[in-house]
């Protein structure tokens, strides 16, 4: 029987190790790494090539959702199922405009993991039951679509939302620039780019921005992200 193969992302170590021993328990799933931030999940992913993607939003260095995207764009046959502690639509809306293919939270039972895994994997969506009926409320057809209702267009580049991620983090622009491998003077131009579109002219705004989003940890959202 060929294995369903599995990588997992989160920042929590504990949380992890929980993961692999519920899903080790299934002979049809194959864990084949773990990632703690949303930049290692990538790059695992292009160097792994699993099949299922249990992804975090909130992550540090790059979070779940635009490491979402980025798998999505290196591997396109990846599918990305996230799992995260923070129930909000918005959260859900942003994870179906990233690609992913399912949303549970982290209470979500062992049967029903398992499920979600095998589901994206075929190809389909799987969202948790409290998370189905409030989109079935605001869009009904929106699950047929695969899709989270009210998708927004995101403004801001991926490279743009890597850097606005590592500013909101408190990296000045030398450890930007070291982290994500280009020159001084393009993690500026990115910074003014993203002051340009967002209309913010301070540090301290774009990290206001960043937690409101929810592109870093923080409560601005009404709860925390983890």
């Amino acid at each position: 029987m060929k294995r369903i193969t599995v990588l997992l992302a989160d920042d929590h170590t504990l949380v992890r190790e929980g993961l692999r021993k519920i899903l080790e328990m299934e002979r049809d799933l194959e864990i084949v790494g773990e990632a703690e931030d949303g930049r290692q999940a990538v790059a695992m992913v292009r160097r792994l090539r699993p099949e299922v993607v249990l992804m975090d939003i909130a992550m540090p260095l790059l979070n779940g959702l635009e490491a979402t995207r980025q798998v999505l764009k290196a591997v396109p046959a990846t599918k990305v199922l996230i799992l995260s502690a923070h129930s909000d639509d918005a959260y859900v809306t942003d994870a179906a405009e990233s690609g992913a293919r399912g949303f549970l939270l982290k209470q979500t039972s062992s049967r029903d993991l398992c499920l979600a895994i095998r589901e994206v994997r075929q190809g389909n969506t799987f969202f948790g039951a409290s998370v189905t009926a409030r989109l079935q409320i605001r869009d009904p057809q929106a699950l047929d679509r695969g899709e989270a209702p009210g998708k927004k267009t995101n403004r801001l580049s991926s490279r743009e939302v890597e850097v606005l991620q590592l500013i909101a983090e408190g990296l000045p622009n030398k450890q930007v620039a070291a982290e994500l491998g280009v020159t001084f003077k393009t993690v500026d131009k990115h910074r003014q780019n993203l002051m340009a579109k967002l209309d913010i002219h301070d540090i301290a705004g774009l990290t206001r921005y960043a937690l409101a989003e929810g592109i870093i940890k923080g409560d601005l959202r009404g709860d925390p992200l983890r």
